[in-house]
């Protein structure tokens, strides 16, 4: 039982941590992601 309660102290948080902030990134990637595409485009249309 002390082993199950160390593996979930020393991988659990970390785990959860991670998931957390993958969740707030996605947001921000999708916007960065958005922005270079419409910089793309603006670039595509001045060089035309």
């Amino acid at each position: 039982m002390d082993e199950m309660l160390g593996y979930a102290a020393n991988y659990g948080f970390p785990m959860i941590v991670t998931a957390y902030l993958l969740v707030r990134i996605e947001s921000k990637l999708g916007a960065l992601d958005m922005s270079i595409q419409q910089l793309t485009r603006a670039i595509e249309r001045k060089t035309a």
